[in-house]
């Protein structure tokens, strides 16, 4: 059974920093693909950034800049720095996960980021 959980978020003035971190459990999970998502109600959820395994990572347009993701691939530890954030960056922030090949994407329950302005 693979979980993931998560940590960081809550409430930051616009300009502000905030980290995330969500570490897979399950000894023998390997994700070909981690990352973060966000979700604001009424709205699908969106790529913020995800790496795969070849070390590529992915980042959405809104955040390129500001937000740097990174891998402790020892811990199966994924981190996602958020620097000046904006208001507009305000969502639940879900961590994701999937094995290669054919296998489910796992998802933590996610972590509220409010950007104040």
């Amino acid at each position: 059974q693979v979980q993931l959980v998560e940590s960081g978020g809550g409430l930051v003035q616009a300009g502000g920093s905030l980290r995330l971190s969500c570490a897979a459990s399950g000894s023998t999970f390997l994700p070909s693909v981690m990352g973060w998502y966000r979700q604001v109600p009424g709205k699908q959820r969106e790529l913020v950034a995800a790496i795969i395994s070849s070390g590529d990572i992915n980042y959405a347009d809104s955040v390129k800049g500001r937000f740097t993701l990174s891998k402790d691939n020892a811990r199966n530890t994924v981190y996602l720095q958020m620097n000046s954030l904006k208001p507009e960056d305000t969502a639940r922030y879900y961590c994701g996960a999937k094995g290669p090949g054919v296998s489910p994407t796992y998802w933590g329950q996610g972590t509220q980021v409010t950007v104040s302005s």
